[in-house]
């Protein structure tokens, strides 16, 4: 049989059919191309008798190997126009032997060190890509095609424009094997990380040249159509197509390749690079994968904890861009991880800065560590704790904010404190990049309950660091708490402090204050009041903190004041006026002069704000005094660069200060509480004062408590506060043991009369309780009836429409049987 086969082969009119067909589609010269009439003729057969299809396809391959091995190009081409036309035409059950061939003949080319036999297979390779099959096949294999193409992404010919185009059919080849097998779970599952090593590394390489494209061309107007169609150009298009097809399962083969690849080659430290490829990842793959890719980063972050920072800090810029770009809320389930990723790295920074070394147990490192790196590597991180939260909803930004927050080493926490010198630098360098971190996120937090925004937990933590020695800590309280309660960008109007005479030119923003605004400031008001006044005492405050201390009274008054928060902050006011004047923690001329100027910019604009006439006209009159005869103290003379101060602060006469029985008359005559305002603002010593780490705490607060007036400066004499002594103490708690006896006595003869006494005698008793009540009741009904004369100020167009002081509710005096 073999031999009769050989016999008929060497005689044209005895061979089969198909190769007669296929020998007649190829010209006597090359030159003149593909015979189309008798192509038509192959083609109508091999779809009449689809079984010869694959006898064809040996047929053609055996002639394309010959025609290669001796270098007739132009039957190669003839052989490979046959075969993509009978790709094209038939689609029958049998064309898997048939694509078998084909891509035996694709694989000849590629192995062809002839740049134009490369780039011709990968043509046809495109072609068949793009042809959809009617039947599955559960044995072909890409494997080679993958590792062909990718190293023709790399091909570094002499010749410019050969090497682009021999990159550019790589990378259209990689294409096509992802069109072809992405799609087909029966096919090569293209995702496996040997496949994927190849593929984006090679599309990586390719985008990596986009400077020298650009450098090329003058402007994108001006590029010619064959500028356009570049190696960079098609590789982003090719990269956007492969992650824009990635399943939830397949993202982590396709990005861990990624960042091998700029590991590999550096490209974390000019970053540019490497911002650029996570911009194509995340705009490229589905929005709800977006979390994948920042736990990739995350996860590698971790992996280089031990790199330089300058690699460090590249990763977290680009985890910084890489957030901005996330849907909101697609950080993942698992929020507060992503935080304590950052803050990890932020506080193994912090100990690589201070012991200079990357293994701080052996304290011997290789590298040498740059402090200022350090900090540069610190900064990214806390821009990148902000973007993170920007794309929060508010509730997980208040969570993420408690997160910080605990983290922070304080004396009155469950944080360990580090003792000695190296402690007491790592605790504080800790605090500072924390706060800076909750800083960062409290500047773009937006909630409209304070209670919600500051809970108490939170709240107690944030303003025991108000109480730290450490002048920079103290600023960032003051500024975390203006950034939540300026809920209007009303802060940078009150950036300077001055005594304006015009409040309107300011155009605050104002709305009245809420039902929960009024209770945050009941529960809380009276502890931040306490920590602005103690802030206030300390001596190493420089004018950046008295600005914001201006800013922060400034800011309650407009945003969570009603009647009686003004009267308690013209209190704490006239109580910090008092601190410079007379001066027990011995502050320095700057210290009381700026005190004093706070004081007077502060009452000057609240005057406007509530526009009571007597009242503007006394601060009016201290203001003009001061102008005339002490203007060191006044703000524009204290927070210049210069500060124009005066050491004769002890001998200043009445006239330059504040009255506090002054503005209660005033005041108390246009409806305010009199009282309230007459009795000096006095801060209770706590627990927290004990904690902190304050050099003589004790010695801050009085634990005087007086009634009559210690913060007025008209008072001349004090009348001295009872001693307190052991036998004191000793009768105040017999004292109390036996009026609880006598309460408890009380009630036990109560109860004992409702059950024994005849119900006669209860209903009598009762009876006359009655009629008691009830004349009380007309007596207030009368009252009530008959309005108080309305006073004679109100709240300024500032806070929205002008509201009338009344005597609240709650301060009004009723008889003790009307209280429950």
């Amino acid at each position: 049989m073999p031999r009769r086969q050989g016999v008929c082969g060497c005689c044209g009119a005895l061979r089969p059919r198909y190769k007669r067909l296929v020998d007649n589609i190829f010209p006597e010269d090359p030159e003149d191309g593909l015979v189309k009439t008798n192509m038509e003729k192959l083609t109508f057969y091999a779809l009449s008798a689809p079984e010869k299809l694959d006898r064809i396809g040996a047929y053609l391959s055996e002639r394309l190997i010959r025609d290669v091995s001796r270098h007739r190009y132009g039957y190669v081409c003839i052989a490979m126009e046959a075969l993509d036309q009978l790709l094209m035409a038939c689609h029958c059950q049998s064309i898997n032997l048939f694509v078998e061939s084909f891509l035996k003949m694709v694989a000849k080319l590629l192995e062809s060190e002839k740049p134009n036999l490369q780039i011709l297979g990968t043509n046809s390779f495109v072609k068949f890509a793009n042809i959809e099959e009617d039947t599955p096949s559960y044995h072909r294999s890409y494997d080679f095609f993958v590792s062909r193409f990718s190293e023709m992404c790399h091909s570094s010919h002499d010749d410019l424009e050969i090497r682009t185009k021999i990159r550019m059919s790589g990378i259209k080849g990689l294409q096509g094997v992802v069109r072809k097998t992405v799609n087909d779970e029966l096919q090569a599952n293209i995702w496996d990380p040997q496949h994927m090593d190849k593929i984006v590394p090679s599309l990586l390489f390719n985008l990596q040249h986009v400077e020298e494209a650009e450098s090329r061309s003058p402007s994108p107007l001006q590029a010619t159509e064959k500028e356009k169609e570049s190696p960079t150009e098609l590789a982003e298009r090719c990269l956007r197509e492969l992650l824009g097809r990635a399943a939830y399962g397949n993202i982590k083969n396709a990005i861990k390749p990624v960042l091998i690849h700029l590991d590999n080659h550096s490209l974390w430290e000019p970053k540019i690079f490497a911002t650029r490829c996570f911009r194509i990842i995340m705009y490229s793959i589905q929005p709800q994968h977006s979390h994948l890719v920042i736990q990739q980063l995350l996860g590698h972050l971790d992996a280089n904890s031990k790199s330089a920072a300058t690699v460090r800090a590249g990763i977290v810029e680009v985890l910084s861009e890489a957030a901005v770009i996330a849907a909101s809320g697609s950080v993942g389930p698992t929020v507060l991880e992503v935080f304590n990723t950052l803050l990890r790295q932020l506080r193994l920074s912090i100990d690589y800065a201070l012991t200079g070394s990357y293994d701080c147990t052996a304290g011997v490192s290789t590298k040498i560590i740059k402090e200022h790196e350090e900090r540069m590597f610190q900064e990214a991180v806390i821009k990148t704790i902000g973007s993170f939260a920007s794309t929060l909803p508010t509730y997980q930004q208040s969570e993420v904010m408690v997160f910080i927050m605990n983290k922070v080493p304080l004396p009155s926490s469950q944080q360990s404190i580090e003792a000695g010198k190296a402690g007491e630098n790592r605790n504080r360098l800790t605090q500072i990049m924390l706060l800076k971190s909750l800083l960062q996120v409290s500047v773009g937090f937006q909630c409209s309950n304070m209670l919600t925004a500051l809970p108490s937990a939170f709240l107690d933590r944030l303003l025991s660091s108000a109480l730290m020695e450490d002048a920079e800590i103290r600023l960032f309280v003051l500024e975390i708490l203006i950034s939540f309660i300026d809920r209007h960008g009303n802060r940078q109007k009150f950036a300077t402090i001055s005594t304006i005479s015009d409040i309107s030119v300011l155009k605050l923003k104002v709305e009245k204050c809420s039902r929960q605004d009024t209770v945050f400031m009941k529960k809380h008001g009276q502890q931040l009041y306490r920590h602005i006044y103690l802030i206030c005492k300390e001596e190493s405050n420089v004018q950046a903190h008295y600005e914001a201390l201006y800013s922060m009274l400034m800011l309650i008054s407009i945003e969570l004041a009603n009647e009686e928060v003004v009267v308690d902050l013209i209190r704490l006011v006239l109580a910090v006026q008092e601190i410079a004047q007379i001066n027990e923690d011995n502050l320095t001329a700057y210290n009381r002069c700026a005190l004093f100027a706070l004081g007077a910019a502060y009452l000057n604009l609240i005057s406007q704000l509530i526009t009571v006439p007597t009242f503007c006209q006394h601060i009016h009159e201290v203001i003009q005094m001061r102008q005339k005869e002490a203007p060191y103290l006044l703000p524009e003379d204290v927070f210049v660069e210069r500060p124009r101060l005066s050491k004769s602060l002890d001998r200043l006469g009445p006239e330059v200060f504040f009255w506090q029985s002054k503005i209660s008359e005033v005041l108390g005559g246009s409806g305010y509480n009199s009282d309230r305002l007459s009795t000096p603002y006095v801060p209770q010593l706590t627990d927290e004062d004990r904690l902190s780490k304050r050099k003589s705490i004790g010695e801050t607060i009085s634990l005087q408590v007086e009634v009559e007036s210690r913060n007025s400066p008209e008072r001349e004499q004090r009348a001295p506060a009872e001693e307190i002594t052991y036998e004191t103490l000793k009768k105040a708690i017999v004292d109390s043991v036996a009026v609880e006896e006598q309460e408890r006595e009380r009630r036990r003869q109560v109860v004992e009369k409702f059950q024994k006494a005849p119900f006669e005698e209860i209903a009598a008793h009762c009876g006359a309780r009655a009629t008691l009540l009830q004349s009380k009741l007309n007596q207030i009904f009368e009252i009530t009836i008959r309005p108080p004369p309305s006073p004679s100020g109100t709240i300024t167009a500032a806070y929205g429409q002008p509201q009338n002081h009344s005597i609240p509710v709650y301060e009004m005096k009723f008889p003790d049987l009307c209280v429950y």
